[in-house]
This record gives C-alpha cells, structure tokens and sequence, in this order.
C-alpha cells in the first residue's frame, strides 16, 4: 500500500496538442506544452528533442531549473522558457517538419519521467495563381475549344476550384478537367 501511494504522490501530467500542429513556412510557431505534479520537487529537467522520419532524434535545447542549455546549432531558432515547458520555434522551415519530443524529469522524493510527442507540418502559402489562355487570340462563339491553364510557383496542399460567375464548375458536355 505505501509503495503504491508514493507513486500516486509524484504522479507528472504531461499535456500537448493531440492533433498535428500546421505552422506557415518563414513564420514562428508555439508549441503548447502543460505540465503539474502534486509532489515537491527539487529539480525540474525540460528536454526537448527534434525526429525526422527516418533518422535519429536530435537534441534541441533543455533546461534544469531555470537554466537553459541550448544546442550551439540551434540556439538562435529554438527558445525555452522554464519553468514553462513550451517551445517556440522561430523561424519555420520547411525542414523543421517532424515529431517534436518534449521529456520533463522532475526529482523530489526519487524522480519520476514523462515525454510526448507532437507532430508538426509546415505549409507553404500559395502564391498568386496565373491563367494562360491557348490558343491566346481566343476562339470564335461555336467554333473550335479554348484552354486555361492555371499554375501557382509555391504552395503546399493546393487545390484548384474553377468558377463562373461565382458558381462551381463542373465537367461536363462543355467542359473537362485535367
């Protein structure tokens, strides 16, 4: 019973986002990190740590208490304010996209661990679309097709909608999709 009650004692709680977090490339992003105990603690170690797929994670940047041990790469892109657990990753790249592990170690009366993971994409916004007209003269009313063609430079996760007269396009005996 005693043994069962001290680890109900220094039970750690720690809370991240569930979802996949979206951030805009050239942007920051903050990611939301909780955490509680119900013992005292003398030491409160925060490491957080940076998995592609495919490759061994790498450390970013931890803390004891509230001193901050940045990795000398990475100090100027990753910040960590302790006692808080949340990173804030300034700016995004499109090679930051990956699992972010975060492990809070907290020693008081022995020392008891939690990590989680948070999974983050990193969107390009869409630059403006161009129309290209084929054949660009244009075409006579009954007579003949005419083509567009709609391309973006950048973009992640684009989707092309055609309209006319703000209605939805659909295919049909007039008009086909590629």
């Amino acid at each position: 019973f005693f043994h069962f009650y001290t680890g109900i004692c220094s039970a750690l709680k720690l809370t991240v986002p569930s979802h996949t977090i979206h951030g805009i490339e050239g942007q920051p992003l903050h990611l939301s990190v909780d955490y509680n105990f119900n013992a005292t603690a003398s030491e409160i170690q925060i490491i957080w740590l940076f998995e592609r797929s495919q490759s061994n994670p790498k450390y970013l940047l931890g803390s004891v208490n509230q001193r901050v041990v940045p990795d000398l790469e990475y100090q100027h892109k990753f910040t960590l304010m302790p006692p808080n657990a949340s990173l804030r990753i300034n700016p995004l790249h499109l090679s930051d996209e990956g699992n972010y592990i975060v492990k809070v170690n907290v020693r008081g009366n022995g020392t008891t661990a939690a990590s989680q993971k948070i999974q983050v994409a990193v969107d390009v916004p869409v630059t403006k679309p161009t129309v290209h007209t084929e054949p660009s003269s244009g075409v006579v009313e009954y007579v003949g097709n005419i083509t567009l063609k709609c391309t973006v430079d950048r973009g992640t996760r684009v989707a092309y909608q055609w309209m006319k007269n703000g209605k939805r396009l659909h295919a049909g005996p007039n008009y086909t999709f590629s």
